[in-house]
């Protein structure tokens, strides 16, 4: 399976040296860093050329790098049904570039595309309805970036009395802040209830 992904990335690399900066194997999955210059037709190629077939959109994602030039690796995976072949795309970009879509090339990428701008805030010029998929049209922020508080900034609830959904502030009491931090793997010398189990074998 190795030396099959080794000649599909050197394949690749020779077929289409301009979005290529270079390619790698780890744990039997082909990884591929492009260029975010010409996307859908590095994208059209994947999925036209006799060697790589790979017609079928699996997921795009990303992940964020706050401390990076570069924030995040936009990351898209593809299979060919007709290789038996997966493969990984990543590509660095900046917190405000825009990447081209790629919902014309495949069709299923329009909630993918959708889902990474909700929860990442990368835009996708070209989209045919780029709007937020997971969360609230108000929503504030985009939940994935390591820099959103994991509290958030409004809760929603039911109010009873108004008979309506509601948002306010977050307001969490001093109480919900405390943490014993009882657990295990901190180097606790006490027993904890179940692990006494473990001292009968």
């Amino acid at each position: 399976m190795t030396e099959a992904l080794k000649d599909l990335g050197t394949h690749i690399e020779l077929k289409r040296s301009d979005c290529v900066l270079g390619w790698g194997i780890a744990r039997d999955e082909l990884t591929v860093e492009i260029a975010p210059a010409n996307i859908a037709g590095f994208v059209e190629f994947l999925k036209t050329d006799a060697t790589c077939k790979f017609s079928t959109l699996v997921d795009i994602t990303a992940v964020d790098h706050p401390g990076r030039v570069k924030r995040f690796d936009l990351v898209y995976h593809f299979l060919s049904m007709y290789q038996n072949q997966r493969i990984r795309l990543r590509m660095g970009i900046h917190e405000d570039d825009v990447v081209a879509s790629i919902t014309e090339v495949h069709p299923s990428a329009n909630w993918f595309e959708r889902e990474v701008f909700d929860m990442f805030g990368i835009l996708f010029s070209g989209h045919p309805d780029l709007r937020r998929i997971l969360t609230d049209y108000g929503f504030r922020g985009h939940p994935l970036r390591k820099d959103f508080p994991t509290t958030g900034y409004t809760e929603v609830r039911y109010d009873e009395v108004e008979k309506r959904v509601v948002y306010e502030p977050v307001n969490l009491v001093q109480e919900y802040r405390q943490f014993d931090f009882m657990s295990p793997w901190e180097g606790a010398d006490y027993i904890l209830p179940g692990d006494e189990k473990g001292e009968e074998a």
